[in-house]
């Protein structure tokens, strides 16, 4: 039987009452000790628990009460689930902490219980540490060149959305609306990123030429294109319109997630459907390349105040 390994959820004994006692250790017979802390059970040794200076030792070493039940087990009124971990720095001096602060915390706890000052400033540090290397959840990339807007869709083997603004490069006065609409496009773009954080790669451009514009990526190439502003004619004068077309927004976003595969294919797949690939007919080839090739492009028109395309341009 190792020496502080958790044996089981203990289960006492109907009518069975705890006994206080001095505990009296020393002896052969009483090299290893039997507890049960909250629950689990536990074997170690005398000489593990009074290593240093900590209410254990006190326990153990005669110097306070202990509680006993019928069979032997020490009592100890805490819980069980970080005491193998205790044990192990009472035996090494160093231990591996649980990996998240919450558990650190714990951890700490009952260090501070027992008394154990090495472990409590070893919980602090951890946590300290943790808190000083916070990672944020959602990273966007800020555009500042051509040439980086080319190497991040490039070199990302994820589907990309990219929303481009930049109010300044507007000719003309804005219409009532266009401030709110657009402040509306940076904040659904704020909620998407987060919404498929780790699946798409979402970029900013500020340097832009045009107003405000989305444009969606998959596998390196454009598939869609949103632009969301327009000239309109007001009384004598030309104003710029900005638009909020959500749902196509939602729309394209949702469509690029269908490229989430990986750019290089599967050589065990490519093998298994060359026979079917051969026998299909050269139409159906040129068919799907033209499909590959096509990119939406969803424009409000300028110079006019609505769309006369046709459906499904």
């Amino acid at each position: 039987m190792s020496g502080d390994t958790c044996l089981t959820t203990a289960c006492p004994t109907p009518g069975a009452k705890p006994k206080s006692c001095s505990f009296k250790g020393g002896g052969p017979g009483n090299k290893y000790v039997r507890l049960n802390v909250g629950g689990s059970l536990y074997y170690t040794t005398v000489q593990v628990l009074t290593r240093h200076d900590t209410m254990l030792k006190a326990m153990f070493s005669g110097r306070m009460e202990v509680l006993s039940d019928k069979e032997g087990w020490i009592l100890i009124d805490r819980c069980g689930k970080h005491f193998g971990t205790i044990l192990s720095y009472l035996r090494d001096n160093v231990v591996a902490l649980p990996p998240n602060r919450q558990e650190i915390k714990e951890l700490m706890a009952e260090a501070k219980y027992y008394l154990i000052q090495g472990l409590v400033d070893l919980c602090q540090t951890a946590l300290q540490d943790k808190k000083d290397s916070y990672k944020p959840v959602c990273n966007i990339p800020v555009i500042t060149s051509p040439k980086e807007e080319e190497r991040l869709i490039e070199s990302s083997m994820k589907p990309v959305v990219k929303l481009l603004y930049n109010r300044s490069n507007n000719k003309y006065s804005y219409t009532s609306n266009s401030d709110d609409n657009l402040l509306k496009n940076i904040e659904l773009f704020d909620k998407l990123s987060l919404r498929f954080n780790g699946r798409v790669l979402f970029i900013k451009d500020v340097i832009g030429d045009e107003i405000c514009c989305w444009s969606f990526y998959g596998q390196g190439r454009k598939l869609a294109e949103v632009c969301c502003t327009s000239i309109v004619y007001a009384t004598e004068k030309k104003q710029t319109k900005v638009e909020f077309p959500e749902a196509r927004i939602y729309e394209e976003t949702l469509n690029v997630l269908l490229y989430e595969t990986p750019r290089v294919p599967d050589n065990s797949l490519l093998e298994a459907t060359s026979r079917s690939r051969s026998q299909a007919s050269q139409s159906e080839d040129d068919e799907s390349f033209e499909l590959r090739d096509r990119v939406r492009r969803i424009h409000v028109k300028r110079y006019s105040t609505y769309d006369d395309r046709q459906i499904g341009h």
